[in-house]
């Protein structure tokens, strides 16, 4: 009785739009709470303090702060650790192959970017979330393009893989360099430290993941006290996770991956995605869009990440430089292009850190990034769908 009940969330959790899927129902359930009688009991939770730890041992944050710093580095060290096994084993592992993904994630990092500095010139405030537009949420971006089926060649299901994980690595980069805060030598000295016992470690080869959860733990501490965002802390400790290349070697990057990789999917995205997408439509009107932070947003996503991508891959492709993926067209790799404007995760953590001292710009945060997302995936789908075959 137990596994005939079982068997339609079974088949659902092993589809690969299912996570995806999740994060969309995640994200409308916090659209209809925040704008019902529940709104002020959804903020307040939110905004309400919780101490983790024994006696003074501990840390007292809102719940926001431990989804969004806490958990967020769980997911930080779940995509850095398929970062470095894409580079080591992976899809990125020859170059040549690696070009065109490579050279398209730029192309959708710097035009989106350029749009929004455009819309925003002028502006000190609002041009801080120039890198907003900037990233590819690749749980929904590939839910997307598996719900068309076959009509999708394989490669170009690797090209957005490729190309989602290039942007991801990207967003990184633009966390850890330009919105960081006052840093702190004393945090910064104890945070190198512990990524050198981490280094120290997996120079011994230690194949036990508890030492490097115990000092990785430490980190994040060290991490969130150093003025650097604490999410930096788990792409450190992804860094130092051992992988052997070889078959029969024991990879502990792949055991530890496959182990956290549902409860990041199902657990810690569709919760980050409840907690920030949540945002009040009362007096919204279509001149809202208009608003230099939600159009710099709706306009990056949408337009310039697809032409980004197509320009740059289109580029390298007619020189050369890179290989058409394999049994695709110029339609559907456009239509691609497209749905690497669904930004969603990504978009609304750097709008957090972008505004974290101007949370009067969120709401338009929230609104570009939930509007630019929804026309890349309708926009980039029904391309996709209508291209033809050859």
């Amino acid at each position: 009785m137990i596994n005939y009940i079982s068997k339609p969330f079974k088949w659902f959790f092993k589809l690969e739009a299912a996570s995806g899927l999740v994060l969309l129902f995640a994200a409308i359930i916090a659209l209809i709470i925040s704008n019902s009688n529940l709104s002020d009991l959804y903020f307040s939770t939110l905004n309400k303090y919780l101490f983790i730890g024994i006696n003074q041992f501990g840390l007292k944050l809102s719940v926001i702060h431990w989804i969004n710093d806490a958990l967020m580095a769980v997911f930080f060290f779940f995509v850095t650790l398929e970062i470095k096994r894409e580079f080591l084993q992976g899809e990125l592992s020859d170059m040549r192959q690696a070009l065109l993904p490579i050279i398209a994630a730029v192309g959708g990092m710097v035009v989106p970017a350029l749009i929004y500095v455009i819309i925003n010139y002028g502006d000190p405030e609002t041009l801080n979330g120039w890198a907003i537009p900037s990233a590819t949420d690749i749980a929904f971006s590939l839910g997307v393009l598996s719900l068309l089926g076959r009509r999708v060649p394989l490669s170009l299901k690797v090209f957005l893989t490729a190309l989602a994980i290039i942007d991801d690595l990207g967003a990184i980069l633009i966390i850890a360099i330009f919105y960081s805060g006052d840093l702190s030598l004393k945090y910064l000295s104890l945070m190198f430290l512990s990524f050198l016992v981490l280094l120290f470690i997996n120079k011994f080869n230690i194949k036990k993941f508890l030492p490097y959860l115990i000092v990785g733990l430490f980190l994040w501490d060290f991490t969130h006290n150093s003025g650097i965002h604490a999410t930096i802390a788990g792409v450190l400790l992804a860094m130092t996770i051992p992988h052997r290349k070889k078959e029969n070697d024991f990879s502990l990057l792949l055991k530890v991956e496959h182990s956290i990789s549902p409860y990041v999917a199902f657990g810690i995205m569709p919760l980050f995605a409840f907690a920030n997408a949540g945002v009040s439509l009362e007096g919204l009107t279509f001149s809202s869009l208009l608003d230099k932070v939600p159009l710099g947003i709706v306009l990056g996503l949408f337009v310039g990440k697809q032409l980004g991508v197509f320009l740059f891959s289109f580029i390298s492709i007619k020189l050369k430089i890179a290989k058409m993926p394999n049994n695709s067209n110029w339609f559907n790799l456009y239509g691609v292009g497209i749905l690497t404007g669904i930004g969603f995760t990504m978009s609304l953590f750097v709008g957090n850190l972008a505004f974290v001292e101007n949370l009067q710009y969120m709401d338009g945060v929230k609104i570009g990034v939930l509007t630019g997302s929804l026309l890349s995936t309708i926009g980039g789908y029904f391309l996709i769908l209508l291209s033809p075959n050859k």
